[in-house]
């Protein structure tokens, strides 16, 4: 049985000014946030006839996409909704500095530090169900055997007509009962993840460790996915991939790159699943392994953990419209298996903004504004950096829940398996499935393995954990 911390023992407050997170932006800015107005007011197509809808966790509010889908004997027909992040932030003002040098919303258990302020982030931008919100509306035919066809990108008018969230889709799906603005989204998502695994791409399904509130203090759980986030992805995977190559194309742009695997990577992936008894299916991709493991088998966690060997490397290429474009193998994401970039989520990540108004411009024979050509050399370095700080303040945040959870229980046994064995360079991991804890173990336990565990040290001042093999 969980146990339930309670409020005061955890302090993400102290988490924030560690890493000099905060949610002042300066007057300027917030009042630039306030004050919003949509600037291309006169040129957007009046779309409020089409029945919209999101897909978020529950108590989000600032919501970028919202999607309508349908198929037909052609295949799709995919409008994804984006919200126009551009039309509301003067460029160069004070609230775009301010969003340059945040980068991305970081997240922690109690709640976000959003990349805009909240009157923005959460109000004027946000397609929440029933406002007539300013969007950037990707049309997208989808054949029959998942291949892309006409794409349409432009500046329109929306309105969602329901906010739903993953949980609530994937059991409305498995009912029968879809929302009639995505009856068609589990067959479109299938058919894409199909494709995906077909051209090479790695997909983890590994589950997301949380920090939550439970009966008024915090505990931590595995949030496994569901069917509806993955057909989900799928939607802003197609819109990624069209905008990637809209730019590749173009010569100017921001692309999210990933070289591909090592020979190495794959070679440690083959023998951790030889190792654990794991047959790899004659011709099949590592994708294609991984996606086909059984869910709930303990050496699936292994594996899925070593398959995040195969995905080093992301990063953000900026291309100026000036120079040689580079090699395609230097553009592309290898996880993805193609050309990539960011456009979906302009609320909560920085770059999408500006890649956004290089496709409108591409696609509309326009030039590309010159504050987004200043903008785009510098923008790699600012997104690197802020997801450090993103992954900082994950990392921080889970750690201080597990020495919180586990403090004062040293010397008690616990299940766990082994996710990675010991290496030179790192102690092994292992992952306590009654507490949903991730953490060092001493000693060398075989990757894989159904281990018994004791607890040697749970310090929340120093936000560590760590055990020993029983």
């Amino acid at each position: 049985m969980q146990r339930v911390l309670s409020a005061p023992d955890l302090d993400f407050d102290a988490v924030r000014t560690e890493l000099g997170v905060s949610e002042d932006y300066g007057a300027a800015a917030q009042a630039e946030a306030d004050d919003a107005v949509d600037r291309f007011a006169a040129d957007r197509e009046d779309r409020t006839d089409l029945p919209f809808v999101t897909i978020d966790p529950p108590t989000s509010m600032d919501l970028d996409q919202a999607v309508h889908i349908v198929g037909d004997a052609d295949g799709f027909v995919v409008r994804y909704a984006i919200a126009d992040v551009a039309a509301l932030v003067e460029p160069e003002g004070a609230l775009d500095q301010e969003s340059r040098r945040r980068g991305t919303t970081i997240y922690f258990p109690d709640r976000s530090v959003p990349l805009h302020p909240r009157s923005l982030s959460e109000g004027a931008g946000s397609l929440l169900p029933g406002q007539v919100r300013p969007c950037v509306l990707w049309t997208i035919r989808v054949a029959t055997d998942g291949t892309v066809g006409d794409v349409d990108v432009r500046r329109a008018l929306m309105r969602s007509v329901a906010k739903l969230d993953y949980a609530g889709v994937s059991r409305d799906a498995a009912a029968g009962r879809m929302h009639p603005s995505i009856e068609a989204l589990p067959a479109f998502g299938e058919l894409r993840h199909r494709r995906a695994l077909e051209r090479g791409a790695v997909e983890l399904d590994l589950p997301d460790q949380e920090v939550m509130r439970a009966d008024g203090g915090w505990t931590l759980r595995l949030a496994p996915h569901t069917p509806a986030d993955m057909w989900n992805s799928q939607l802003s995977l197609l819109t990624g991939m069209c905008a990637g190559t809209i730019m590749a194309d173009a010569g100017i742009g921001l692309l999210r790159t990933m070289p591909r695997a090592g020979s190495d990577a794959v070679a440690g992936l083959v023998a951790s699943a030889a190792a654990l008894g794991v047959a790899w299916p004659d011709g099949a991709t590592p994708g294609q392994f991984l996606a086909g493991l059984p869910r709930d088998a303990p050496t699936t966690l292994a594996l899925m953990s070593a398959g995040a060997g195969l995905m080093r490397g992301a990063d953000h290429l900026a291309l100026d419209g000036q120079t040689e474009v580079p090699p395609a193998e230097k553009m592309t994401h290898a996880a993805i298996g193609g050309l990539y970039a960011h456009v979906t989520a302009p609320l909560r990540r920085l770059g999408d903004r500006f890649a956004t108004e290089v496709c409108l411009a591409v696609t509309s024979g326009k030039p590309v504004p010159n504050w987004v050509i200043r903008a785009l050399p510098t923008l790699p370095r600012v997104l690197r950096s802020a997801a450090s700080l993103a992954s900082a303040a994950d990392r921080a945040s889970i750690d201080l829940a597990e020495a919180t959870l586990l403090a004062g229980r040293e010397g008690e046994t616990f299940d766990a398996v082994v996710l990675h064995a010991a290496t030179q360079r790192r102690p092994a991991q292992v992952f306590l499935t009654e507490l949903a804890v991730i953490a060092q173990c001493d000693g060398d336990p075989e990757q894989g393995r159904r281990v018994s565990v004791e607890l040697q040290v749970a310090d929340p001042a120093a936000r560590k954990v760590l055990f020993a093999p029983v």
